[in-house]
Formats: C-alpha cells, structure tokens, sequence
C-alpha cells in the first residue's frame, strides 16, 4: 500500500507496533523444555490483547498464530506439542497481523540460552545485513539492487542466500506489490522502490543452502542442500531518504 492519508498512517502504526512487540515478547518468554504451540499460545494472547488477528491463519488458513521454525527449519514452521526447545536451539519466529484492514510482518531468528550449536554468527550476520539494506533503501531504488547488496554482503561472510523466499509489499494485505523484494540480484527485475509505500524486508542467510522446500506436512520450509538460516524482518515505509522502520520495536538490533 502507498500511505495517502493520517488515517493509513495511524492504522499501519498500530498494526505494526502489536506485530513488533508481540515478536519481542515471545522471544523473551521462549525457554528450554517449551513446546512451539506454548509459544506459540503466548502470542495469540498478545494479538489478541491489541485486537488483533493472525496474518497466515486468516490469509492462508495456516495451522497456529505465530510461525516458529527450529534448527535446520527455515519458516512456516507449524507451532506443535510435540515440537520441544532445547538449549541452543536456533529458533524463528516470525509475527504478522491484522489489525483494523491493516497488516504487518515482522520475524527474527535468536539463539536460544546459551549458543552451544554455534549459531550466533549466522544470527549476528543476517541482523547486520538486514540493517545495511534497509539502510539504503529510498523512493527510485531499484529492488534488485538490494537484492545484489544482500547477497554480496551474505558472501562476504561466507554464507548465501535463499533465492526463493523474498520480502514483499504489506498494507492492505499481507502479501501485496511489489511482490517479490529478493535476497539476490535478480536482473529481469526492473521494479523501483517508491515514496511513502509500506513494504517488509527480510533476509534470508543460509550456512549452506539457496532453496527452500517444502516439507510434507505443506507449511514447513528446509534448505535444499541442508544447514541453518537466519531470518531477520522489518515492516518499514519508503521515503525520499532513509526509510521509516515501523516494527523497530521489537527489538531485533538491540
């Protein structure tokens, strides 16, 4: 969507903050020995404190509120019982809501307690690559170019990307234009960044893989060659200079 009036301000605002700290409070409540659909149970109560509803599950009819990922899972990974934390697990939860006709999306990646599987450098890169992106997007960008930026930075540091999973126009919708905001240079994509639309960024940072699968329960996604990812995500909205981060509030770069 294109921010065109104070009243699509405020309602995206608000939407976003409920999707921020919703993601900010599930990562401070997660600990070793919890189930996923604990989590999982947790962020329904928060949405459902702000009065808002389930991106995935309204949209998609996905099988739980939050998605939340384990280990060698990249994302959609169905909140479940049976699926316990354990101490270092690298964990993904992503957030998206609706709230009052207007969406967000947000999600970070986080080791959980103590980093004995060796994770926090691919955490730490995808975080720092997120932020570096972000900061050079502007109205006029061309989306491609930082697609390039994301993936030269991931192979810098000895890591790829995730060709088939990108970022994506939010608003009015979950998934709106532009469609598809790539985490590598993608030459035939000519589209450009445009003033005051309201669009969500995310890296996708791999040890080892470039797709993603699908697993068979329909929703689970796992690297093609195997390895961890780090995803990181902001809703923000394009200005003529550095862009507004709306989700800033959960805390993923602090």
């Amino acid at each position: 969507m294109s921010i065109t009036s104070e009243s699509e301000w405020v309602g995206i605002q608000q939407v976003s903050e409920a999707v921020a700290l919703t993601l900010k409070q599930m990562r401070a409540y997660a600990e070793p020995g919890m189930t996923t659909k604990q989590l999982d149970n947790f962020g329904r109560q928060l949405l459902e404190r702000y009065g808002a509803r389930s991106a995935p599950a309204v949209s998609y009819g996905f099988p739980g509120w939050t998605c939340i990922s384990l280990n060698g899972e990249i994302a959609h990974g169905i909140p479940s019982d049976d699926r316990i934390m354990h101490e270092g697990d690298l964990v993904n939860i992503d957030v998206s809501a609706e709230l009052n006709g207007f969406w967000a999306d947000n999600g970070g990646s986080f080791v959980l307690g103590q980093d004995i599987g060796n994770h926090q450098r691919l955490v730490d890169a995808s975080k720092r690559i997120l932020q570096k992106a972000i900061g050079h997007i502007s109205g006029g960008v061309r989306i491609a170019e930082i697609g390039r930026l994301i993936e030269q930075e991931a192979k810098k540091a000895g890591y790829t990307v995730i060709k088939n999973l990108t970022g994506h126009g939010v608003g009015r919708r979950l998934h709106e234009e532009p469609h598809e905001i790539a985490n590598y240079y993608d030459r035939s994509n000519k589209t450009r960044f445009r003033r005051n639309s309201v669009v969500a960024v995310e890296t996708f940072i791999s040890s080892r893989s470039t797709f993603a699968d699908t697993l068979e329960d329909g929703w689970t996604l796992v690297g093609n060659r195997g390895g961890f990812v780090a995803q990181h995500e902001h809703t923000l909205v394009v200005t003529d200079g550095r862009p507004i981060v709306l989700t800033v509030k959960n805390g993923i770069w602090d």
